[in-house]
C-alpha cells in the first residue's frame, strides 16, 4: 500500500539530481570507511562548529531584541558552552555524537521504510528497505559497544552509512533515468 501518490513527473526531474547526490555520498562513504577515525573527528568538529556558530547567531539576536532578559540569555550560552566543551574535549564530543548517530540511524531506518513503501512497486523500492535494514543493524551495533569504541564506530558507520544512502539513490536514479519506474 502507498502512502503517496506516484507522479510520474516528480520522478523524471528527480532523477539525475539522485544519481548526482547519490555518487557524491558514495565518495564520502568511501572516504569514511578508509579513514574512520578522521571521518569520527570531522563528524565531532562539524557538530562542534553548528553549536558556536548557532550560539553566535542567537547572542546577537539576543543581545538585539532582548539584552535585559535573563531567560533569553540561557540558550546562547548553552550553544556556546556546549560548542566549546566539544571543542576542547574532542573525543568526549565523539563519543556523545555516537549516541546521536545511533539515533539518527535509528530514525534514517524509518525513514527509509517509509520511502520505499511511499514508492512501492517502482524498481528501486528494494534498495531503499535493504538500506532502513542496514541503518538499523549499525545502529544498534554501535549501542552494543558505546562509548568505547566511539572513536572509529562513529566514521565507520557514518561512512557506511552514505556509502548506502548514496548507492540506494543511484540505483533509483538509475533506474527512473531509464525509465524502469513502474
Amino acid at each position: 500500500m502507498n502512502i503517496l501518490p506516484i507522479d510520474n513527473n516528480v520522478f523524471k526531474k528527480f532523477g539525475p539530481y539522485t544519481l548526482v547526490t547519490g555518487v557524491l555520498l558514495m565518495i564520502l562513504g568511501i572516504v569514511g570507511i578508509a579513514f574512520p577515525v578522521l571521518m569520527s573527528l570531522a563528524t565531532s568538529i562539524f557538530v562542534t562548529w553548528l553549536l558556536l556558530i548557532g550560539g553566535a547567531f542567537w547572542a546577537i539576536h539576543t543581545y538585539k531584541y532582548s539584552p535585559k532578559s535573563v531567560m533569553d540569555w540561557l540558550k546562547p550560552i548553552l550553544l556556546l558552552i556546549t560548542g566549546g566543551l566539544l571543542l576542547f574535549y574532542p573525543i568526549s564530543g565523539v563519543e556523545a555524537v555516537g549516541l546521536l548517530l545511533a539515533l539518527y540511524l535509528l530514525l534514517d531506518a524509518f525513514g527509509s521504510f517509509t520511502l520505499a513503501q511511499s514508492i512501492h512497486p517502482a524498481k528501486g523500492w528494494g534498495w531503499m528497505t535493504f538500506n532502513g535494514v542496514i541503518s538499523a543493524l549499525l545502529a544498534t551495533l554501535f549501542l552494543i559497544g558505546w562509548p568505547t569504541t566511539s572513536l572509529w564506530l562513529v566514521g565507520l558507520y557514518v561512512g557506511i552509512s552514505l556509502l548506502f544512502d548514496g548507492w540506494a539513490l543511484v540505483t533509483i536514479g538509475w533506474m527512473l533515468r531509464k525509465g524502469e519506474q513502474s
